[in-house]
């Protein structure tokens, strides 16, 4: 279970605004109840660490150079949950995974060509983004990832590696 600092409410409703403090790189403490990870999340991925508002995610599927960003934010299912200021450090961090995500292709010796960013929580309905690096030679191009095919685990070296190269690249 993550923590961060908050005060206890419900769901909130999508107007709602709450303080955040942010330093100039960008980290700053966001208000929010007790956070916990949806098990399918811890089943399906690796850590890589946290930034400002998300835990980061290397998604368990070596065929694809993908990160998944959960915002620390209790109880949220949709963008229009987070608050003025989250969303716009959202928008940022997921920046900074698509950065991430290519340099996670490259240590794979595969370089991205595309990147795919996806917000769906059909499945799984915790906020979370999709960053995903594509090439016009993966498994499932040009269709989408999800449901394409079975996952092949990463070798330990080949984690170990992609995992440097997530965390290198976001300062972390």
């Amino acid at each position: 279970m993550l923590q961060c600092r908050t005060q206890k409410r419900d769901l909130p409703p999508p107007a709602r605004r709450r303080e955040t403090k942010l330093g100039a790189t960008g980290r700053g403490v966001f208000p929010c109840r007790v956070f916990e990870i949806d098990p399918a999340f811890l089943a399906t991925s690796e850590a890589i660490g946290d930034l400002a508002l998300c835990h980061l995610r290397l998604q368990s599927d070596a065929r694809f150079p993908w990160i998944v960003l959960i915002p620390r934010i209790a109880n949220a299912q949709e963008i229009e949950h987070l608050a003025e200021g989250e969303r716009d450090v959202l928008v940022e961090e997921i920046l900074r995974a698509g950065a991430a995500v290519r340099a996670v292709a490259e240590a794979m010796g595969r370089p991205a060509t595309k990147l795919n960013v996806a917000q769906l929580g059909n499945i799984t309905p915790q906020l979370h983004v999709h960053v995903l690096a594509r090439r016009p030679d993966d498994a499932a191009w040009p269709a989408p990832v999800w449901g394409f095919g079975v996952a092949e685990a990463y070798g330990p070296a080949a984690l170990e590696a992609a995992l440097a190269a997530a965390r290198i690249t976001l300062g972390l």
